[in-house]
């Protein structure tokens, strides 16, 4: 009888998340796959398809996405490691983490705004360049300025899982490692860095996956200098109206998505069988 009502109670609670998942992840994928057999016309056909593999303009927004998200993943990764690393050693860390969460409580559109005024030619940013000597530069609307903002809104997605990472490891090992001998750089590379690497590998797929379709920073920060595959998609959407073409490169991306989090997933088993040896 117990048994019964706790599968009665468990099939309750999946209901809900199946309906979830069926209505807002697995419907939206199926339209955006059918959508994308459509022409601008209406008119069933695999052109998209051939268009997008065949034309060098749809290959070289591949490449540029790809490359800017590694670049934004790489300058995320190098900043929220350390930073993640010395959180653990603080007295109060939940404290810190609420501090580096909180920006992501402020809506994405107004931190851009704000980036806007900040790297501006009358901004802060030229203000302390001028002040040191160096005169005001061009910031806004350049490649820098477009990683640097993207760096910054993904952070916390970064140092999140890292963190988790961090402060689960077993300090036994650590100590272990330091009474064999081993330097700091030593145990770093060998014990603490491969033991947080299912932090890190959750860390890229939280920050590397949204930034392949980044495109409101794109415009509003790199000034259009910086396309993506989320400019592309905004555009056959928003503005040519073709929304086979764009449905075809959402696809893509999903695909892309897919490989990245297979690629950076099963770390955890890896790790521990690396260990067992």
């Amino acid at each position: 009888m117990q048994r019964k009502q706790r599968l009665s109670r468990n099939t309750a609670y999946f209901i809900p998340y199946m309906l979830w998942i069926v209505l807002f992840v697995i419907a939206p994928v199926l339209l955006l796959i059918y959508q994308s057999f459509f022409d601008i016309n209406g008119q069933l056909t695999l052109a998209n398809y051939q268009t997008y593999f065949s034309s060098n303009t749809y290959l070289m927004m591949t490449l540029n996405s790809v490359w800017y998200a590694f670049l934004i993943t790489l300058a995320t990764l190098i900043i929220s490691y350390p930073t993640a690393y010395v959180l653990n050693e603080t007295k109060h860390p939940q404290l810190w983490l609420l501090l580096i969460i909180m920006p992501t409580w402020i809506n994405l559109l107004l931190k851009a705004y704000a980036f806007i005024g900040i790297f501006s030619q009358a901004g802060i940013a030229n203000q302390f360049l001028s002040f040191i000597g160096i005169g005001p530069k061009q910031l806004l609307f350049t490649n820098f300025s477009f990683i640097f903002v993207a760096a910054y809104i993904q952070i916390p997605f970064m140092v999140l899982p890292i963190y988790n990472s961090i402060s689960e490891l077993n300090p036994s090992y650590v100590n272990a490692s330091r009474d064999l001998g081993a330097t700091n750089w030593q145990t770093f590379s060998k014990v603490i860095f491969p033991l947080t690497l299912p932090g890190v590998k959750a860390g890229i797929q939280a920050v590397f996956i949204p930034s392949l379709s980044l495109f409101m920073l794109t415009r509003l920060i790199g000034g259009n200098k910086v396309i993506t595959l989320g400019t592309a998609i905004e555009e056959h959407f928003l503005t040519t109206m073709n929304w086979g073409m764009g449905s075809t490169i959402g696809v893509v991306l999903i695909i892309a998505m897919v490989i990245i989090m297979l690629l950076t997933g099963g770390g955890k088993r890896r790790t521990r069988k690396g260990l067992t040896k």
